[in-house]
């Protein structure tokens, strides 16, 4: 018998691999491919306390390993995601984890609360990549300060567990994990998209509308390998594995690095059954390699 459950912030996971926000939509989308109810959560695209328009098009650009994209978190806001994308997901027996936007603290405080006394959340997800407009555009999630700020305003706002989501776009992810743990995270996600820049030789422009992008897919796994490695060091908070994961053996280096849970972003867009594939593969190295829980090998490398 092999154990596949993970524990985040003193909540039970079947399996630790959950989506990604904003490549898994509200899961409805992928139930036809998959048993979600074998996955240990699904993340939702992100959700602010208003609708929100998004960005000019070209919205997406291939390249080689991945995609960038500048969708600028379109979505219809807190209020039409309860009463539309609510219901379904509470049908399943999974967890579900809200990805949290805004463009200010109080943004973020006002979303959060908005789900306070909803059924069917079981953890946030706060997206600190999205630019402070009182601090000039700068995003939240590159500053130490800002971060500890915006995750201490939320995390006293709701008691629903807060998982904090890393930009990469720092010179050292470590101070800004070390800043959410302080502000009171109870988990950290990571990493989020890299910014990056595609142009058209032929139009001689940009091929997105809003010219940067993030960037995302099996280019920026290594990067995202590497920051779970250095933050697990440094914070004693479960760490879920994002960036490029595309494979079960994706999935082992990143528990490996010391992730708790692996996130499946991109993956979803080239093959809808990316997130059973893996899961399944996980569990035929567990019983290989006789590993009967995953704390055997999580943050194995020194």
């Amino acid at each position: 018998m092999i154990d596949t459950t993970v524990s985040i912030a003193g909540i039970t996971l079947k399996s630790p691999i959950v989506t990604a926000s904003g490549t898994f939509g509200s899961g409805q989308e992928y139930a036809q491919f998959n048993d979600l109810s074998r996955l240990g959560a699904i993340t939702v695209k992100g959700v602010s306390h208003e609708p929100w328009l998004g960005n000019p098009p070209p919205r997406i650009a291939e390249t080689h390993g991945g995609i960038l994209n500048a969708v600028g978190l379109q979505n219809p806001g807190a209020k039409a995601f309860i009463e539309k994308d609510l219901p379904f997901l509470r049908t399943l027996d999974t967890k579900v984890i809200v990805n949290l936007c805004g463009r200010t603290v109080e943004d973020y405080v006002a979303v959060a609360r908005d789900f306070e006394g909803v059924e069917g959340v079981h953890f946030f997800e706060l997206n600190i990549s999205c630019p402070n407009v009182k601090a000039g555009g700068m995003a939240m999630g590159t500053d130490p300060k800002m971060a500890e700020e915006v995750t201490r305003a939320v995390k006293r706002a709701t008691a629903t567990p807060l998982i904090v989501k890393l930009s990469p776009n720092v010179t050292d992810i470590t101070l800004i994990a070390k800043a959410a743990e302080a502000g009171g995270a109870d988990a950290l996600c990571l990493i989020n998209t890299l910014l990056g820049m595609k142009i058209d030789i032929h139009k001689k422009k940009p091929i997105l509308g809003n010219k940067i992008g993030g960037l995302s897919g099996p280019a920026i796994k290594p990067v995202a390998v590497r920051m779970v490695y250095q933050v697990s060091k440094v914070t004693t908070l479960p760490i879920i594995g994002t960036g490029g994961a595309a494979t079960w053996e994706d999935a082992i280096e990143f528990i490996m690095a010391g992730a708790t849970a692996v996130s499946v972003g991109t993956a979803n867009f080239t093959n809808p059954r990316v997130v059973t594939d893996i899961l399944d593969g996980l569990v035929a190295y567990m019983q290989n390699q006789k590993i009967k829980n995953l704390s055997q090998i999580k943050g194995i490398i020194e």
